[in-house]
């Protein structure tokens, strides 16, 4: 299989490797304080077991990457989803409840809670939300006020960042232009190479980097999301051909019905209502109102 320079994040083993592991957390710190509108910034995170959260983590349709807390347990849940599903935002409401259940406490306990946040990085598009690249989303009252603050929800929408290396305007769009074009690049861009950290992230996503038992694995995975990927475009391309070939049969049917109604308007004057219909296949119903059309 024909290696890029660089590992795709949109695989299991590329987003956890980069992004999912204690050494690397340092990316994923700088990712969030970027991201996240937080009043003290994240100094330091803890990496959680996802099987605790009661969670299937091995899944190619969805990676549940990331479950943190940092230094003022707060909890981060980070998932990259590469393929688009119907029940999408309740899933991610689902997975923030665990977070919640979890900080329940045995005997007298005063329900205070801390934060939550969901990151969804997505790698297509959601209907509801706008034609940003970014949505945040909180629980707010009839009057668009807050309602309640620990509960948030950011959604980054990929398609929707088209920037190039020479437009971004923020450390934030630095690394959403990572995340979408690591895998086709072949050289940090000229305008990162004063970022010390990203930089640094392109180091580590450097196929050749990777152990031999790591090429291994991910080798394993690409191939995995390349199949997927085959079989979605696959059926994509039969359900598009079968949706030609029935507008076409529709088509030819509503060609000879137009056929049918002129041949019947050139009979009209000359022969009766049954036998026009008998000649046409059209319906005496459908005669009689050619016949009233005529009238008016």
């Amino acid at each position: 299989m024909a290696m890029t320079r660089y590992i795709d994040p949109f695989t299991d083993f590329g987003f956890k490797r980069i992004f999912g592991s204690a050494e690397n957390k340092h990316f994923l710190i700088s990712f969030l304080n970027d991201l996240l509108d937080i009043e003290h910034k994240i100094v330091d995170l803890e990496y959680r077991n996802l099987e605790q959260l009661g969670l299937n983590i091995i899944d190619r349709k969805a990676v549940f990457d990331v479950y943190c807390t940092d230094e003022k347990n707060n909890n981060f849940i980070v998932e990259l989803q590469r393929s688009q599903q119907k029940y999408f935002k309740d899933r991610s409401v689902y997975y923030t409840s665990f977070p919640i259940q979890e900080q329940s406490k045995k005997g007298d306990w005063d329900y205070h809670l801390k934060k939550v946040f969901f990151v969804g990085i997505l790698d297509f598009t959601i209907d509801e939300l706008d034609e940003h690249f970014l949505s945040k989303v909180q629980l707010k009252d009839e009057n668009n006020q807050v309602f309640y603050d620990k509960l948030t929800y950011y959604y980054i929408q990929l398609p929707h960042f088209k920037k190039q290396d020479t437009e971004l305007s923020s450390h934030l769009e630095h690394w959403l232009y990572y995340l979408r074009h690591l895998a086709d690049s072949e050289s940090v861009p000229v305008s990162f190479q004063s970022d010390d950290i990203i930089k640094e992230a392109f180091d580590v996503a450097e196929f050749i980097a990777l152990s031999k038992d790591e090429q291994f694995a991910y080798q394993l995975d690409l191939k995995a999301r390349l199949d997927y990927k085959n079989v979605m475009d696959y059926a994509r391309e039969q359900a598009e051909a079968q949706g030609m070939k029935q507008g076409l049969a529709e088509g030819i049917e509503k060609g000879k019905k137009e056929e049918k109604i002129a041949i019947a308007k050139s009979l009209l004057d000359i022969l009766d209502t049954n036998t026009i219909a008998l000649k046409t296949g059209l319906s005496a119903i459908d005669i009689e109102s050619l016949k009233n059309e005529g009238v008016k």
